[in-house]
This record gives C-alpha cells, structure tokens and sequence, in this order.
C-alpha cells in the first residue's frame, strides 16, 4: 500500500496575514491535512509555505523567546524582568530547569519547521502545479527559510566560527524523513547555508521584488504583494550579508549589503509615523519580518507599562545610558513608557505596541532583517579596510533625528555597540553581536562568556538518548 504522510500545521487560521487577503484560503485552525491533498494544487504550498512562517511566529521562537524574551535577557537588555522565571538564564545557567525548556523549546521548533520546508521542497517538482514564476519563487523561499533557520540554529547552538569552525554543531537536515541527519562542523553548516542561499537567490530573481513588476489584487488574489514578510530577494541578500560579517568575509558582506541598499526599496521611517505611533516598528525599514497576528497583545503582555503584571522594562538611567544620553534621538522619544507609581522610574518597550493605523501594513509585525543592519555592515568592513565608515553611521542617525558626526569615533567597536544597541532593543540581535566579536562581556553583565561557554547552548538532552550526538561545546 502506497504510504502516504501527514503534514500538520500549526495554528493554520493565521496563515491568511502571509497575504494582502484571504481568498485562496479557507483552512479550519490546527488541521491535519494529507500530503496527497495539500499538494495537489499551488495553493496548497502556499499554505504549506505560510505554516512555516507561522511556527517561526510562536512565542517559543521569534514571537518571544528568541526577540525580546531569553534573548532579551541573555543580551542584558532589560533592568528588570524578576518574577517572569528568567532568573537562571540571565545568570547562563542553561541546565536549570526552565532555561533546559526553553532551550529545547527552540531546538525541537525550530527543527518541526525545518522539518515542514523540506517536505515543501521535496514535493516542489513531483507536482506541476505552479502558474507564472510562483513555482521559482515559492522553492526560493523555502530553501531561504531552511538556511535561515539553521543559520539561527548554529548562532544559538555553535562554536564561534572564527574561533572554532571544526567543532561539531547540528545537523543539518534536508530531507523529510525521520532517519537522524549527522552533526555537522560548524564550517560545515556554513557551507551548507550559503548553498541553499545562493541556489534561493538564483530562484527569487522572479521575485516581483526585485523585478518591479507591479503586483495587484487581481493577480493570485495579492498572493505576491507584500513581499517584506516573506524572505523575498532583498531579504536573503541581507540575510547573506550578515552570515558573510558573521564568518568574516568583509568583501562579500559589504556586496550584499550595498545590493540591498542600491535596490532602493526600502526607506527608514518618519518622524511623523513614529511621533503618531503609526510606525513605531519600523515597517518600510524591514527587508523580512514575520507577521505575528497577536503581536500587539503580546506586547501589552510582556513589554507595556500596566497592572496587569510583571513585565521586561528598563530603568530611565538605563535608557539614558543606552542612548548616549541624546534625549533627541526618535527612537529614544517616540519607543518608551513610564510607568506609575512605584513602578515611574520604569521605561516600557512600545516597539510592538498597537500602531494607531487601520493600515495592515503597520501592524502585527516583528522584524528579523532590517535596513539600519545594511548600513551597519557597510560600517563594519569600512573599519576593516581602514576607510571612512562615517556616512554609514551617519545615514543611521540622520533618519533617527540625532546629530551626524564629523569624524570618525576615536573607539569604533565602543561607538558600533552602543549605536547597534540602541537599534535593534527587544529584537534578539544583540546576543549575537557579541557572539561573532568572541566578546569577554556583554555590556551591563558579569559573567565571563568566553570562559563559561555562555554563548553556546547545549545541545538538549533527548538528542544526546536518540542520536549519536557529541558535545556541541
């Protein structure tokens, strides 16, 4: 009998933000839905497409944990945050009890997700189902997010690769099957990545993108229209650009990098949007952002001042120190709250908060790759060639309404910190950061991360009892 296999999505109902509309969809919420059916017809992987997107939505990855939760505090984002059991992780305690869970959370969400894009990508050309370039376009993606997704997983669970690039790490899974995949070395899975990144950025020069070929309602229902919240073209150019920084390849980041800036389709946001909290996110900037559909209520969970609960803040001292003390800066203005009482001394995130725009556009969005990232890079391979990194960080800070500089930081590694810091607050970048420098000490933090092997997590416990793992660390 001809076996035939289930693919199961999560939360499938919140597919249809993945589009301008909901038309090509009509899913019942947590359905289990036979390969034989959903790949039958384009639709179907474009919900199988979207399934993805939605894991990397959950609050255990990107939703939460790997933004402004765990990584918020591992980066020592936060001056408070007692009482959400973070206590152990903010010390790297990675086999206590709850930073054990969310540390496995991660790994096994992460995996189901790369789990579902290669079941995509090995029904892709079994299936003749593709009209106009969907077929290149919705493989490209697929192969970004498995890239991306074990980009991600090697930052949390790699050796630093300039350091150590022959430690073993993770797998590398691409196939859809439930045989165990070897671990590869960090260099391996490097290799690998850029494989899959440059075979997708091949694909996506279809991508309506990076065409300009004008996309409406009329065509595919709007499938194609906004494209930011898909790993579009620009988005694994800038994708590539950091994992070039993140390896040292200065030449090839600052190529990718320039390409995303040079194609001239994204733009910081405004004053007026952010002063009117119509874009506080960022959205024009975002070359890739999911699209969390209860975003806003989680941020009024976590993040914003009120009664309702224990929430990750910082003190006014801290959000001074963070910003130079450039009370001008709109990102200074324009993204906090004070609270009350006992608590008015407390600055709140109001990054994800709801914008005050009916415009889907504005809302529900988490950014993973941003605009202000490009210039950054620019920055950083002008520092290593010994040239003028300072229209780079002045492009930054011109669009953030702070003053440019005139010369060059006598400290460019104290200077990058502190202007990469104020930027990418409660976006989960920052542990990285000082992950690629093989930093001693995170700003604000105590421990010694080289020594104590903080920026590594262990690999979890049941990889160890169902494969032939050795040690990641």
């Amino acid at each position: 009998m001809k076996k035939i296999s289930l693919i199961f999505i999560s939360a499938i109902s919140t597919i249809s933000v993945y589009t301008s509309c909901n038309k090509w969809l009509d899913v019942q919420p947590n359905s289990q839905i036979r390969d034989s059916e959903l790949f039958e017809t384009e639709q179907g992987f474009k919900e199988a497409l979207a399934g993805v997107y939605t894991i990397l939505g959950n609050q255990s990855l990107y939703g939460g944990q790997l933004t402004y939760q765990m990584m918020g505090v591992l980066s020592k984002e936060w001056s408070n945050y007692s009482g959400l059991n973070y206590d152990d992780m903010a010390n790297y305690d990675y086999v206590a009890t709850l930073p054990q869970q969310y540390i496995e959370n991660v790994w096994s969400n992460m995996y189901q997700a790369v789990s579902n894009t290669n079941n995509i990508l090995a029904k892709i050309d079994q299936y003749p189902v593709f009209r106009g370039d969907n077929y290149a376009i919705i493989k490209g993606e697929a192969l970004a997010l498995r890239a991306f997704i074990h980009f991600d997983l090697l930052r949390c669970f790699g050796a630093n690769y300039m350091v150590s690039p022959n430690q073993p790490a993770i797998p590398y899974v691409t196939r859809y099957t439930s045989k165990q995949t070897n671990q590869s070395t960090v260099s391996e899975t490097i290799t690998q990545i850029l494989d899959d990144l440059i075979e997708a950025k091949k694909l996506l020069e279809k991508d309506p993108i990076f065409t300009g070929r004008v996309v409406t309602q009329l065509d595919d229902n709007g499938y194609l229209i906004n494209r930011q919240v898909h790993l579009n073209y620009y988005a694994v150019e800038g994708l590539l650009a950091r994992i070039y920084l993140y390896i040292g390849q200065y030449d090839n980041a600052y190529a990718s990098a320039k390409s995303v800036i040079d194609g001239n389709k994204f733009s910081f946001t405004t004053q007026a949007n952010a002063s009117s909290q119509t874009d506080l996110v960022g959205a024009s900037e975002h070359l890739f952002a999911l699209n969390i559909f209860d975003l806003a209520q989680r941020s009024q969970m976590f993040l914003e001042y009120g009664t309702d609960g224990i929430k990750f803040n910082l003190t006014q001292t801290q959000r001074l120190n963070y910003f130079d003390n450039d009370t001008d800066d709109y990102r200074y203005l324009y993204l906090f709250e004070g609270g009350a009482g006992a608590d008015a001394n407390n600055r709140y995130l109001l990054k994800y908060s709801e914008s005050t725009s009916d415009d889907i556009y504005y809302q529900s969005k988490m950014p993973i790759i941003k605009l202000a990232e490009m210039y950054y890079i620019l920055a950083e391979y002008a520092n290593h060639t010994q040239t003028d990194a300072l229209p780079y960080f002045n492009a930054v800070r011109r669009a953030r309404g702070i003053s440019e500089l005139s010369t060059a930081p006598v400290d460019f590694r104290a200077f990058m910190t502190t202007e990469f810091r104020k930027e990418f607050i409660g976006e989960g970048q920052f542990f990285y950061y000082y992950k690629r420098l093989n930093q001693q000490a995170i700003l604000n933090g105590s421990h010694d991360m080289v020594a104590e092997k903080a920026y590594i997590f262990p690999l979890p416990d049941s990889e160890y009892e169902a494969a032939n793992r050795v040690s990641n660390r």
